[in-house]
């Protein structure tokens, strides 16, 4: 009986496997097998030979490394200021009585509008035209602060208007999660807690925190994954030609590798996608073993 439920099993899983090594494994071992092709070809199919140089020429490449530091830093900033946002809006719509679901409503919009309207918006915002220096320069000069050109100007100007846009975008899907997780917590610990005169704040450092860990661990790992692989927010503010304006990202580079103006280079490509692919595994795992310590797993 065990071994006929065991095969009911497999065959249900069938699908659900078939799909995985097509659209996955397949793909994945097709890169690493580019990634070492030296000298390819894209319009012969033809390569040298087998090596590392794709890896090399990827590493010393001004504009991958460009790409590389734009990454790190939307990662460093966006991931924890949007978490650490959606925390305290989440408490505070948890504490509220009245119109709570239409506040939940309201912070959740954002998420469900279209990256490239938004893009559009913060462009009307931030972008400087023969008309107008847009509409935070003329908020900025009423506080008498210079104009400054955010989209064309220098590099923090645009690094931050990419980390506002960023975290403007990932702010309501986390905000939902983390409401949904404060909710779930059980009233009896908040209950016996004021019943022995625990203040507010170590009740969120002793009780609320811990039991909402696993969510906020969840939104960081995601996060985390999420900020690695932003291509499309970068172009929905700055456009297609990222390399110009100092704003590729490691995805924006393997697509200009692949189909850009300098395209048809998969091995160069192939390299790019595998070292991001590294950095994102690496910081994942690391994630993982600091969350055996911290998060707590009712």
């Amino acid at each position: 009986m065990i071994d006929r439920n065991n095969r009911k099993a497999w065959l249900y899983l069938l699908p659900a496997l078939a799909f995985l090594v097509v659209f996955m494994v397949y793909p994945l071992f097709d890169v690493m097998v580019y990634s070492v092709e030296e000298g390819y070809n894209a319009a012969a199919q033809t390569f040298w030979g087998y090596g590392m140089y794709n890896f090399s020429y990827v590493l010393r490449d001004p504009y991958f490394l460009q790409a590389l530091k734009n990454t790190f830093i939307l990662v460093i900033i966006t991931v924890p200021v949007s978490t650490g946002l959606a925390l305290l809006i989440s408490l505070g719509l948890n504490s509220i009585g009245r119109l709570k679901e239409l506040f939940q409503t309201v912070f959740f919009l954002p998420y469900v509008t279209n990256t490239l309207a938004v893009g559009l918006v913060f462009m009307i915002l931030f972008k400087k035209t023969p008309y107008t220096d847009g509409l935070v320069n003329l908020l900025l000069n009423r506080i008498g602060i210079s104009t400054i050109d955010f989209l064309e100007g220098p590099y923090w100007a645009k690094m931050t208007v990419m980390c506002l846009y960023t975290i403007w975008i990932v702010l309501p899907f986390k905000i939902l999660i983390l409401t949904s997780a404060l909710a779930s917590v059980n009233p009896d610990y908040y209950k016996a807690a004021r019943v022995d005169g625990t203040s507010a704040r170590r009740i969120f450092i002793k009780i609320t925190l811990p039991m909402i860990s696993p969510m906020i661990f969840y939104l960081v790992i995601t996060g985390f994954i999420g900020a690695f692989k932003a291509y499309s927010d970068v172009v929905a503010i700055f456009g297609t030609e990222l390399n110009v304006a100092g704003m590729n990202t490691i995805v924006g580079y393997v697509y200009d590798m692949l189909y850009g103006d300098g395209g048809g280079y998969p091995s160069y490509a192939s390299a790019a996608a595998l070292i991001l692919f590294a950095v994102v595994l690496t910081i994942t795992c690391l994630n993982l073993l600091i969350s055996r310590k911290k998060v707590h797993y009712a």
